[in-house]
């Protein structure tokens, strides 16, 4: 039942006295205001926690410290392996892990003070990775093996400890303020449990009685009825006429929403064609436009970048594939020629931007060459609600 509102950027909180009413939210595509009324807020920002807490309280109740995590996706034929790895490294664990027909290989534990919205893969960390790596291994992987680079923030609960590889990754929940819930800390894989602390800490003191939150009890989206689905692969590639690891692909992604995806294909054949280029053929136009019409996608990096994996999976990443994809986009949001021109060039600037990074001896310069790309729609800073 909950509505989720993509590039909606929350710049206030309202009060009435010391309790919290709602927020200020402001829709960055169209630069419209909306204030969104609630018996209780729950602030769920990561990295982002202790500027957003002071929107409510220079009391902050909890503190979060970033922890850069850098991750290299490497071809599977270049490393001659059955099974994972897990090492031990200085500073954390290193895993190598089969994943698709890639090696997904991490992971760095660095303290993070720079850009937020775009950390830095730097030269150094890809350095680690591959020297720890290749430690093992018979035959080293390269940075010309390196199809994808990408890098991620941990919202780690700050203490006493200078190292981000000794503080908590354990999750808390508090109510700084009337009406206001944070959640902070913990780690994607205890998101569902995260959830329902949050949820159960939100709805105590309501007047109505609510159940206790059963969130990390239900199946996720293309979870329900997936036995049967999968079951049925053979009949849905004859009944499609997509081969059959077309089938499979789309399964992996979308379980039993996979149905979706083949009416859509169904309606309009040249969805069923992939997009261009190596790496990016593992996806189909018919992914691009789902994308856009049930998963909320705006711009063509939201597809590249987040929808899908293309953006980490294919050696250019992505960029050949960005003017497809832009044509796909461009009917379905009443795009004009300009506009999908600019969403191209945005996404190979982006790119381009992230390479040279990538070359950077260091953290601080590896922060300001990314950020020479600059966003498509760019965020607004904190606590600038016009009322």
């Amino acid at each position: 039942g909950a509505l989720a509102a993509n590039r909606a950027q929350v710049v206030g909180l309202t009060r009435l006295g010391e309790r919290v009413t709602g927020a200020v939210v402001r829709d960055l595509e169209s630069g419209e205001e909306l204030v969104v009324r609630a018996r209780r807020v729950v602030n769920a920002t990561g990295v982002w926690t202790d500027d957003t807490q002071r929107l409510a309280t220079d009391r902050g109740a909890v503190r979060v410290r970033a922890s850069k995590g850098v991750h290299l996706v490497v071809p599977r034929d270049r490393i001659r392996s059955e099974v994972g790895l897990i090492l031990r490294t200085e500073t954390s664990v290193l895993f190598v892990i089969p994943w698709g027909r890639h090696w997904l290989i991490g992971t760095t534990d660095t303290d993070w003070d720079l850009d937020r919205a775009h950390p830095a893969a730097s030269a150094a960390d890809i350095d680690y990775l591959l020297e720890h790596l290749n430690a093992v291994l018979q035959t080293p992987v390269t940075r010309d093996d390196i199809e994808g680079v990408y890098a991620g923030l941990r919202p780690l609960l700050d203490g006493e400890s200078e190292a981000t590889s000794r503080l908590s990754r354990e999750h808390t929940v508090v109510t700084p303020v009337p009406g206001l819930v944070v959640v902070a800390g913990g780690k994607y894989t205890t998101y569902r449990v995260m959830a329902r602390d949050a949820v159960d800490a939100a709805v105590h003191g309501l007047p109505a009685a609510v159940p206790a939150s059963c969130t990390d009890q239900l199946p996720l989206a293309g979870a329900e009825g997936w036995p049967a689905v999968r079951n049925s692969a053979p009949r849905l590639a004859a009944e499609s006429g997509l081969h059959p690891d077309r089938i499979e692909h789309l399964l992996g992604r979308y379980g039993a929403l996979v149905q979706d995806l083949l009416e859509l294909v169904a309606a309009d054949p040249s969805l069923a064609e992939p997009l261009p280029g190596e790496g990016a053929d593992d996806y189909l136009g018919a992914e691009v436009v789902y994308a856009v019409a049930a998963e909320g996608a705006r711009h063509v990096e939201d597809v590249l970048a987040r929808r899908t994996r293309i953006s980490f999976e294919a050696f250019d990443r992505g960029v050949f594939a960005a003017e497809r994809v832009a044509r796909l986009m461009a009917p379905l949001l009443g795009w004009d020629a300009e506009r999908e021109a600019g969403e191209v060039a945005h996404y190979r600037a982006r790119v381009a931007a992230e390479r040279r990074s990538q070359q950077a001896a260091d953290d601080r310069t590896a922060d300001a060459t990314r950020l020479g790309a600059p966003d498509v729609i760019p965020t607004v800073p904190l606590g600038a609600a016009g009322h």
